[in-house]
């Protein structure tokens, strides 16, 4: 079975295993403001973001890939300048 294969007959809950993600990651957030770990918040939004771009790709929905790989793309950079990897930490 190819990944894309599963991903489409498990849409419906990869995608709500998604926005579960962000949900409780962006209350945490919220919840602990400047005391939110910052590399765990982006590492879990860069991953629900993978999951939701994956699902919008396979459903066709252009306006939820673009959005959700805005993310992933953000996410990879706020990532790389943490540890380093842009010289920009």
């Amino acid at each position: 079975m190819s990944m894309n294969t599963f991903i489409i007959n498990h849409m419906k809950t990869l995608e709500m295993i998604g926005v579960i993600m962000r949900i409780c990651n962006f209350t945490m957030v919220s919840w602990l403001g400047p005391e939110s770990p910052f590399m765990f918040v982006w590492t879990v939004n860069t991953l629900d973001s993978l999951i939701l771009t994956w699902c919008a790709f396979l459903r066709k929905d252009a306006a939820y890939t673009l959005l959700n790989i805005f993310w992933i793309l953000m996410g990879v950079v706020v990532i790389a300048r943490t540890v380093g990897f842009l010289g920009l930490a």
